[in-house]
C-alpha cells in the first residue's frame, strides 16, 4: 500500500516534519529525507498496531467472523466497481 505524506521543513532547525494523509495520527520528523521516511514507516506501523489492538480489545465477540481483505490498486478498484454497476443495471 502506498501512503501520501505532507512534508514541511522547519526554518530554524532545518528538520523535516511529515504527516501521513491516510493516517493523520502518523506524524514524525527527521534530519533529512531518508531519516524522515524511515521514521514515517515506524510511525505508521505503530499507529496501525495501536488501532488494531484497540479494535481487538473492543470486539471480543466469540461469534465474530475474522476475514482478511487485501487492498488493491485504487484505479483497478474503481474500474471493477463501475463494471459491477453496469452488470447490475443490464
Amino acid at each position: 500500500m502506498e501512503y501520501t505524506m505532507r512534508i514541511e521543513k522547519d526554518e530554524k532547525s532545518g528538520w523535516l516534519c511529515g504527516q501521513c494523509e491516510q493516517i493523520p495520527e502518523a506524524i514524525t520528523q527527521g534530519k533529512d529525507m531518508n531519516e524522515l521516511m524511515f521514521m514515517m514507516q515506524d510511525a505508521i506501523d505503530l499507529v496501525l498496531k495501536c488501532k488494531r489492538d484497540e479494535f481487538r480489545a473492543k470486539c471480543r465477540n466469540k461469534n465474530a467472523i475474522v476475514r482478511k481483505l487485501k487492498i488493491r490498486n485504487e484505479a483497478r478498484t474503481i474500474i471493477k466497481a463501475s463494471h459491477r454497476k453496469r452488470l447490475c443495471t443490464a
